[in-house]
């Protein structure tokens, strides 16, 4: 957006955007180009491709007129080995969901005024790689580049998309006011309190049904199942991705005392779906389900496979019974 917006006024114009990605499927292996590419390529401006890999990263130069030997290091000035010129202002650094730390070499290439990152959260709060998965964790009612507020049930794509936009709007207005000679930086405010965003890891994906309630189950999962669905350890340590999880605000009298601890599941007809009890005395309701090494299957066509060793007790019938957190070996 933000290219199409400034193309007609554009000079000099030099796109670099971060690695092709390819994603690995069971049946198949998809090349995916990144959008910013193909936009750049379609309008006949320069693209460079930045090297995938940390350490590639860290000793590559973008071509000129952005590599050059500045004359005095902008991020530390006493550092009087440097030599060259003085980064012109008319070049820009534009960063977004970068997934990098740009290393110092790359960032004295331009003047500290010219250094932009659009990152989508309130700063100083979650900042990190996960900025919207940490917000919707933490069950915060707003956030965004700019303040607003989060509708119920939002999931992280349509977060991330409408991030994009308020960030790329954002981004054409201080572009306009940097031209203008109206933009003024300020230092970032500091704040020691302030919640942190780290990348999202395997493990936070793992349910522990006895420390968490539904609620904050169905909250993981609008903030990360787009990148790890939500997994539990059946009682045979296999694992059953948990797909569509919804909290059941009035749950069948029979499900409360069939299920009298955390971790315990049982089939309900109405809701066709799988009834897990959590903390807090919520239940959980889910109704599409992935054992490990199996096809996604609706809770029905799941439940109907259940072998009795799944089982809180061996038998035919009776509630199935999940591992509290991760198996041990």
């Amino acid at each position: 957006m933000v290219i199409l917006r400034c193309f007609p006024t554009r000079c000099g114009w030099s796109v670099h955007v971060s690695w092709d990605r390819v994603l690995h499927d069971i049946r198949a292996e998809l090349f995916l180009t990144a959008p910013l590419k193909t936009l750049g390529n379609q309008r006949n401006i320069p693209v460079h491709t930045i090297p995938p890999d940390k350490r590639s990263f860290k000793l590559w130069q973008p071509p000129p007129p952005f590599f050059y030997a500045p004359t005095v290091s902008t991020i530390d000035p006493s550092n009087s080995s440097a030599v060259g010129r003085s980064p012109p202002p008319e070049h820009l650094l534009v960063t977004a969901s970068f997934g990098r730390i740009l290393p110092t070499s790359l960032l004295e290439l331009f003047l500290p005024a010219r250094r932009l990152n659009i990152h989508p959260s309130l700063l100083p709060a979650y900042r990190g790689a996960a900025p919207i998965q940490h917000t919707l964790l933490d069950g915060r009612m707003r956030l965004g580049c700019r303040s607003q507020p989060i509708p119920d049930g939002s999931m992280f794509p349509a977060l991330r998309d409408t991030l994009a936009r308020e960030g790329g709007e954002l981004l054409v207005s201080v572009l306009r006011d940097m031209l203008s000679g109206k933009a003024y930086p300020s230092p970032q405010r500091t704040d020691l309190s302030a919640p942190r965003a780290p990348m999202i890891k395997t493990e936070d994906a793992i349910l522990d049904f006895a420390t968490t309630s539904a609620e904050s189950i169905v909250a993981r999962h609008r903030a990360i199942s787009h990148q790890k669905p939500l997994v539990a350890y059946l009682k045979t340590k296999k694992t059953l991705q948990l797909h569509s999880p919804a909290v059941c605000t009035s749950p069948p009298p029979e499900a409360l005392a069939t299920l009298p601890s955390p971790g315990l599941a049982i089939y309900h007809a109405t809701s066709a779906s799988l009834l897990i009890r959590c903390a807090s005395d919520s239940i959980l309701a889910v109704p599409q389900v992935k054992q490990q090494d199996r096809a996604l299957l609706k809770a029905k066509e799941w439940w109907n496979g259940v072998r009795s060793e799944m089982r809180s007790s061996h038998g035919e019938t009776g509630p199935v019974q999940f591992l509290i957190g991760s198996p041990s070996n």
